[in-house]
């Protein structure tokens, strides 16, 4: 008894060779290969060997223990870092009713995470982004929707409490500061850009800005150094990339 819909037959001859079996236009007819008909045959050619380097791989997800569970990250929309990690510590941007905060834990301090604890919460307003300093591993930058960036310590054992009182307060903005990057090279030396067009060079040991750039029209969406911090590249909402030497402010 034929079969009740269409099938493949598969013949083996070096390469596999796939003959498609169709219906016959005739009513009630039973199926036939194409191959008794007057017209040419469907062939698809392949290899019996599939080309693919990651076969048998498989993804083994870590235990429960071993992630970090129960976090309410930010709702925000702003398109920056919400996540930082350096050698000693992962810092975390979180939802919270008013203000800014963000967690920092240690790299060793996983599972689920207790409800109340401990974050940094000096900000008034969305903390927008954070960098970790790389010449000092207990101290993280971050901006705000409350055109504000600040510098905060983290002892070695992460916090016990929560974090309000900042080393360095940074302002200059008038409008919210959106990004914040740290210099590859010299250290104390940090940048930060905010939605008034502008890209402040400050030196965080003296708490100053030493260079403003003003080169920008519209809002700044990125920027990124060089190996070695002697040229600064910036996106646009111009749809404009820029190659801008900082020291003298050159694009």
């Amino acid at each position: 008894m034929p079969p009740a819909k269409d099938e493949m037959v598969k013949e083996t001859n070096g390469l596999d060779i796939i003959n498609i079996v169709e219906k016959s236009p005739a009513k009630n007819s039973a199926l036939v290969d194409v191959r008794a008909c007057n017209k040419p045959s469907t062939k698809i050619w392949f290899r019996g060997v599939r080309s693919s380097k990651f076969r048998h791989v498989y993804g083994v997800p870590f235990k429960r223990e071993r992630c970090y569970d129960n976090i309410k990250i930010t709702r925000n929309a702003h398109d920056s870092n919400f996540c930082a990690v350096n050698p000693k510590f992962v810092a975390i941007v979180t939802e919270v009713a008013g203000g800014g905060a963000f967690l920092v834990l240690p790299l060793d301090h996983t599972g689920r995470l207790d409800f109340n604890a401990s974050r940094v919460t000096g900000h008034k307003g969305p903390v927008l982004d954070i960098k970790w300093n790389p010449f000092n591993d207990n101290i993280i930058a971050s901006c705000s929707d409350d055109c504000t960036v600040k510098l905060w310590h983290i002892p070695d054992g992460g916090l016990s409490m929560h974090l309000t009182d900042w080393l360095v307060e940074l302002q200059g903005h008038k409008r919210r500061v959106a990004y914040v990057e740290w210099h590859p090279t010299a250290e104390n030396i940090l940048l930060s850009a905010g939605f008034d067009y502008l890209i402040f060079v400050w030196d965080v040991g003296k708490g100053e800005a030493v260079r403003v750039l003003e080169c920008h029209s519209s809002a700044i969406y990125c920027m990124s150094f060089n190996r070695d911090g002697s040229l600064l590249a910036t996106t646009c909402k111009d749809k404009k990339l820029r190659i801008i030497e900082p020291r003298r402010g050159i694009v």
